[in-house]
């Protein structure tokens, strides 16, 4: 699966357009992992537990839109974007969409 975030892919043709596809995780902050980002935004620097939590979320988000890419008979992804939004205090969900499509090579 060719995942791209332009409207084409170079070396190749969109020969159909299927739809949107997307994939979403919404995860919740953990309590341990608090404590330590509570000490580092008190001292300063990267807050590492949540740039993992981040990480995870939007690789998951990304496997669960390509699988239905998949399904759908795509062989690439264009326009790939990606969106967080707040559901509750201390949960958030991290979406991937994008546009699936199937590519040939160019003549």
């Amino acid at each position: 699966m060719i995942i791209a975030s332009g409207e084409q892919i170079i070396g190749k043709k969109i020969v159909k357009t299927i739809g949107l596809v997307r994939g979403n995780t919404v995860r919740a902050r953990h309590a341990g992992r608090d404590i330590g980002a509570f000490f580092r935004a008190v001292i300063g620097g990267e807050i590492k537990e949540y740039t993992k939590l981040i990480a995870e979320s939007r690789e998951q988000a990304l496997d669960r839109m390509i699988a239905e890419a998949r399904d759908m008979g795509a062989n690439a992804i264009i326009m790939t974007r990606f969106s967080t939004s707040g559901i509750m205090s201390g949960a958030a969900e991290l979406l991937a969409y994008g546009t699936a499509v199937i590519v040939e090579e160019t003549d």
